[in-house]
């Protein structure tokens, strides 16, 4: 088979397991089943691209996402990746993590009939509208990464932990700062690096399991 065949035969396959994972996971038997349909149904009536990163529908333009569907054990709902330019009229989106997102909003419902179709469009039209104009939130590459004091006592007691800490990106690094230094409680920060130290051991960063898809 030429070259330029076999490329665009592989495109196909890898586009078709994409669609597959998608329609397996709208169609997958869980109570939100038919929330999460009607805002994929709103969603398919904009621009946006529907593909499939890190487990979930994710919808983009010119590659870049704006909104991801999900369906969880109590709500379900809408993740808007630069949600925090959003006008928020109606004053429904929440941080999707407070204290560790910064540009992620996330818009839950409980039931299909809190879904206001007009409104969700709307929403979505000026999510879009945002990304042409390039309002993204930049991450802060220039600060500096304070390491936490429990983190650092912890890689110090542990030549293989402070190596694996070292062998992670500084974008890993700081995700793992930050998790920990932005807890407000002691007892807190210390539960969260109890938490970090299996991934650690791993050689993993603290998102790395959402990253894959």
């Amino acid at each position: 088979m030429p070259i330029i065949a076999r490329q665009y035969t592989f495109h196909l396959v890898g586009k078709m397991k994409t669609q597959e994972k998608i329609e397996a996971y709208f169609a997958k038997k869980q109570p939100f089943m038919e929330g999460i349909g009607l805002l994929r149904e709103l969603a398919l009536k904009t621009e946006l691209i529907e593909t499939y990163k890190w487990r979930i529908p994710v919808y983009t333009i010119d590659n870049k996402n704006v909104l991801g569907i999900l369906a969880f054990k109590h709500h379900f709902g809408i993740w808007f990746y630069n949600g925090v330019f959003l006008k928020d009229p109606k004053k429904v989106l929440e941080n999707a993590q407070e204290g560790k997102t910064k540009a992620m909003r996330h818009w839950k419902f409980r039931t299909i009939e809190d879904i206001d179709e007009a409104t969700v469009l709307a929403y979505f039209l000026e999510a879009i509208s945002n990304q042409k104009k390039g309002l993204v939130l930049a991450p802060e590459k220039n600060k500096p990464i304070e390491m936490p004091p429990l983190l650092k006592i912890a890689l110090n007691k542990n030549q293989a932990l402070k190596a694996n800490y070292g062998s992670l990106t500084p974008y890993k690094q700081r995700e793992y700062c930050e998790y920990i230094s932005q807890a407000k409680q002691e007892k807190t920060k210390q539960a969260r690096l109890e938490k970090c130290i299996p991934l650690l051991e791993k050689g993993l960063g603290l998102h790395d399991k959402y990253r894959k898809g």
